[in-house]
């Protein structure tokens, strides 16, 4: 049976941001989709709040263009009906005005769970929070949604945990990485915890390495501003791609309540080695993409997009990675990440060690170690490469073959994005796939060094050609260990 979760109980969903980008492309129609299946409950409102003067029937009309142009077969039915669930209202947060038509919208409805999205700009985070504050629009059912990046280093992002942590309580922030709301990554969890055959391998005495990838075809398009601000260390690897690494080390929760699941992921971030400025030089790696190729056509490099030709921001990094337990000892965990690559995909590639024996003669063939391949995008699956006989008569002939469970064709339906059941948790007050504070700043603990240094030696990135897999120097990186990338052609 499918699963379907019941009902939320009544709400109001303050999308702040509300004429964004994301808010277009991601939260209406992730929105959308609860509809049809019942998952949002006859009273529940959406309003959208932008200093753009517009009116409720102007901001559906943009509303149903968003979730037409995002939504495969959409129903017209419960289109109609979603849409009559948004309001709209004006408020400038920069110059501090319009409050009082979110405070006339909001009233006589303190009883209902009140959920504040925060799709803004980061600056913002601070002022938003404290006017709701002032305004007196925080109640005990409210919660409070913000998205990455959260700082810029460590002691940026303790003072928006200060600002927010002042208005709202700990249990009503929830700090989303869209990562965690991924099938795939939840299908993570489901292969170490609910499987007696994975988890007692998961360890240094039969893993040789793992490797995270998070590779993007597209370059910075119209994020270039923020994007030269933050660079792919801060935007993509301080939070996404640790918090995958998290999930692969952690120990076994207690249970999957929100803080069990969070306190081993905090175990793992706070027993990361930490690197010093010999460590950063030898186990990191940060590139900028040139001019080249890709899928479309020719494109052009970052300084180019830009518009500057002096930037150091980086487009890509690789590092080695090392957690300091027993668990993952002399298990180097590598991760790469970056713009303008070959391919769009993201994965996490198990790898083990070789067969300590080989009983087979010389000429049954290579026997290549074990790989277990869990891919985010833009494929959902997983797939684990085995050893077999090749079939037919004669000889003994080994051979390399993938037991490959592909989502779509497992269960032949369409699979959540991560925002449908971020959102969803949200409303329902699950943190488990939230990041809580200590985590945040955990995470830049760790970066916060790798930043420094890479201020202090003023080098510009290593050049590598759009459409390739990044600098030759991320390729020496693991290959020196003896090791190599899997790529999407392995």
């Amino acid at each position: 049976m499918p699963n379907r979760p019941a009902p939320t109980d009544p709400f109001d969903l303050v999308v702040f941001g509300g004429t964004g980008d994301l808010t277009y492309r991601k939260l209406l129609p992730a929105l959308y989709h609860r509809e049809p299946v019942g998952h949002i409950c006859e009273d529940a409102r959406i309003i959208a709040v932008s200093r753009r003067q517009l009116t409720d029937e102007e901001y559906r009309e943009w509303a149903g263009k968003a979730i037409c142009e995002h939504v495969k077969d959409v129903d017209q039915d419960a289109l109609g009906r979603f849409l009559k669930r948004i309001q709209y209202v004006s408020v400038d947060v920069a110059q501090n005005t319009g409050w009082e038509a979110l405070e006339e919208k909001l009233a006589g409805r303190e009883d209902v769970i009140r959920a504040f999205y925060l799709s803004v700009s980061p600056d913002f985070f601070g002022p938003i929070c404290s006017a709701l504050g002032e305004h007196n629009l925080v109640t005990e059912k409210s919660r409070v949604t913000i998205e990455k990046p959260i700082g810029k280093d460590g002691t940026s992002a303790h003072e928006v945990n200060e600002t927010v942590g002042s208005v709202f309580k700990e249990h009503q922030i929830f700090r989303i990485d869209h990562y965690l709301g991924k099938e795939t990554v939840q299908n993570l969890m489901a292969l170490r915890f609910a499987n007696v055959l994975f988890e007692p391998l998961w360890n240094s005495a039969h893993i040789d390495h793992v490797q995270i990838t998070v590779a993007e075809t597209l370059g910075v398009e119209s994020r270039a501003g923020y994007y030269d601000t933050a660079g792919a260390l801060r935007d993509m690897v301080q939070n996404h791609l640790l918090q995958l690494l998290c999930l692969v080390a952690m120990e076994a929760p207690e249970s999957m309540a929100p803080d069990s699941v969070r306190d081993e992921k905090l175990k793992v971030l706070k027993a990361l080695r930490r690197m010093t400025p010999e460590m950063v030089e030898r186990n990191t790696v940060r590139g900028q993409y040139r001019s080249g190729a890709s899928a479309g056509g020719a494109v052009r490099g970052y300084l180019e997009e830009l518009g500057n030709d002096t930037s150091t921001t980086e487009t890509f990094v690789a590092a080695k990675v090392d957690i300091a337990n027993w668990r993952w000892a002399n298990v180097p965990f590598y991760l790469r990440t970056g713009k303008r690559l070959a391919s769009r995909v993201s994965e996490i590639t198990i790898q083990f060690k070789d067969v300590p024996h080989s009983i087979f003669l010389p000429d049954a063939g290579r026997i290549a170690a074990n790989k277990l391949v869990i891919r985010l995008q833009p494929d959902e699956g997983v797939k684990m490469q085995v050893m077999i006989k090749d079939p037919g008569p004669g000889s003994m002939r080994l051979r390399e073959v993938p037991l490959d469970m592909t989502f779509a064709e497992a269960f032949n339906a369409r699979h959540p994005d991560a925002y449908e059941r971020l959102i969803m948790d949200m409303i329902r007050g699950n943190q488990t796939l939230f990041m809580r504070r200590d985590e945040v700043e955990a995470a830049w603990a760790w970066i916060d060094p790798i930043l420094s240094h890479w201020s202090h030696v003023k080098e510009s990135p290593k050049p590598y050609t759009s459409g390739t897999w990044g600098p030759s120097s991320s390729i020496a990186l693991i290959e020196r260990d003896g090791r190599t990338w899997h790529d999407e052609s392995d």
